[in-house]
């Protein structure tokens, strides 16, 4: 059964547009997708995405929620201001609206805003060179990586500014000593970009831990790969049919996501 807002028994779904709920739907499977993954650090990552429609609002999740819970009615709408629209029985993450409400206000192309903690991205994040040039996989994305200094917990109004200025036009970031985050037009551009970074990480890793000297590629190369990789990420007829697949994924394997 889906939840109402607070005080009231009117399921969310008829609260809100037919483009706000596939929104809902498509975060709250992303939600369940990253616990999939085993990425979902509890519940202390988050994923934003923007509800359609000339408000700046979007969707993060219920702090304190696991993942394998979130569903699309009891997803929390905020506005920059971190005001809960309409009011809700749960909180967010201090730190998620810090990092996806700078991210949302300075690049309007994004929809989908993914950050994470994984033991593979934070090993990399800790790496003085961050991510290198050794597999297929990094050679994919890291021609669009960017890099934000670890500034602690990210609970500072000032940083905003500071995050927005390294990630750039980029659609990937490192964040120092931190984790990874990826952004996009579209849920599955989002997810792909941070699988593809979060593979190529757990890659390093992996052969990082080998002992033995690491062959890496130079600047064309890199620029050649990425190239290569991202005309699937752009293609929107391929982001279409690649997304409807995960969906169906998530309604075998967690299902309930979409009430």
């Amino acid at each position: 059964m889906a939840l109402a807002a607070e005080n009231d028994e009117t399921p969310v779904r008829e609260q809100v547009s037919e483009e706000e709920w596939k929104a809902r739907v498509d975060l709250a499977a992303l939600y369940r997708l990253v616990r999939m993954h085993g990425w979902d650090d509890l519940f202390f990552t988050h994923i934003s995405m923007r509800v359609p429609g000339p408000e700046e609002h979007f969707l993060l999740n219920p702090f304190g929620l696991l993942y394998e819970d979130v569903t699309a009615s009891n997803l929390v709408k905020v506005d920059l201001e971190g005001n809960v629209l309409p009011p809700s029985k749960y909180g967010i993450n201090p730190a998620g609206f810090t990092i996806h409400s700078a991210i949302h206000a300075a690049r309007e192309d994004v929809h989908v805003a993914l950050h994470l903690h994984s033991d593979a991205g934070v090993a990399v994040a800790a790496q003085k060179d961050g991510l290198l040039p050794i597999s297929q996989l990094a050679m994919n994305i890291m021609s669009d990586v960017s890099y934000h200094d670890y500034e602690g917990l990210a609970l500072v109004e000032d940083e905003k500014a500071r995050l927005v200025a390294d990630l750039g036009e980029k659609n990937t970031m490192i964040l120092r000593n931190h984790g990874t985050l990826s952004v996009g037009s579209h849920p599955f551009q989002a997810y792909l970009r941070i699988y593809i970074l979060e593979r190529a990480c757990k890659i390093q890793t992996m052969a990082q831990s080998g002992g033995a000297e690491l062959v890496q590629w130079d600047k064309g190369m890199q620029d050649k790969v990425f190239k290569q990789g991202e005309e699937g990420i752009l293609n929107e007829f391929f982001l279409e049919i690649a997304w409807a697949a995960l969906l169906d994924r998530v309604r075998r394997e967690s299902p309930g996501f979409d009430v």
